[in-house]
């Protein structure tokens, strides 16, 4: 469950199996932590179903593709647990960077974190004669932009990141007027790097900063 993700389980052939396991994923099961987490990534609370083994359901591969676009004027940022870094580049050449200090952790107001991280664009946008797109990386869970789990938070109450702080990177993306705008896991951004720098594929990416994170990239396409 942990390698794969998911919400809903599917046991084919043993019905005893997917009762037990009910029951393991239930809020008070041993693994009621790993429902719980699983849940906050999918919205949903885990499912356990029983099936014959003839209705199995077939296994999907799902993956979400990454540019690798350098063209144009682009900001890039990391959210780390003791700083927060950014780069401008045009055409791929840097031409800015820059590290500042934060302590995020303990900040229990989600407008501190998002004007921090607004300050860190507008100060790389400063360099740039426009903006075509930002692309950021932490460590968590990030899904379509969607915040889902993450440290950077851990000090904010549940109510207000339901409220303010899931959609954040989706407010400032229409607040950059709606340009391409992605934040991912640090783990995936450090194996897509690793990828374009090494011009291949199936790349193991390994993140070590204030948390450990990992990204595994396995792009389809052909190194030139």
């Amino acid at each position: 469950l942990w390698m794969r993700g998911g919400y809903k389980i599917t046991i084919a052939g043993d019905s005893r199996i997917a009762d037990s396991l009910k029951a393991i994923y239930s809020k008070t099961g041993a693994r009621s932590f790993d429902a719980e987490i699983m849940e906050k990534v999918y919205g949903r609370p885990v499912e356990v179903h029983a099936v014959s083994f003839e209705d199995a359901p077939e296994e999907k591969e799902l993956s979400n593709p990454l540019g690798r676009n350098l063209d144009g004027c682009r900001i890039g940022f990391d959210l780390g647990g003791s700083d927060r870094k950014c780069a401008a580049t045009i055409d791929g050449k840097v031409v800015f960077t820059e590290e500042i200090p934060w302590d995020p952790y303990f900040q229990k107001d989600p407008s501190w974190h998002k004007a921090g991280i607004n300050d860190t664009l507008k100060r790389a946008a400063a360099h740039l004669p426009r903006v075509d797109a930002i692309g950021g990386s932490s460590a968590g869970v990030y899904v379509d932009n969607m915040v889902r789990i993450a440290s950077l938070f851990r000090g904010v109450s549940k109510e207000d990141f339901d409220n303010h702080v899931k959609g954040m990177f989706l407010e400032l993306k229409k607040e950059w007027g709606d340009i391409p705008f992605d934040v991912v896991n640090d783990g995936e951004v450090t194996a897509l790097a690793g990828s374009m720098e090494m011009n291949d594929n199936s790349v193991l990416g390994v993140s070590m900063g204030t948390s450990m994170a990992g990204g595994l990239l396995a792009a389809f396409f052909v190194p030139v």
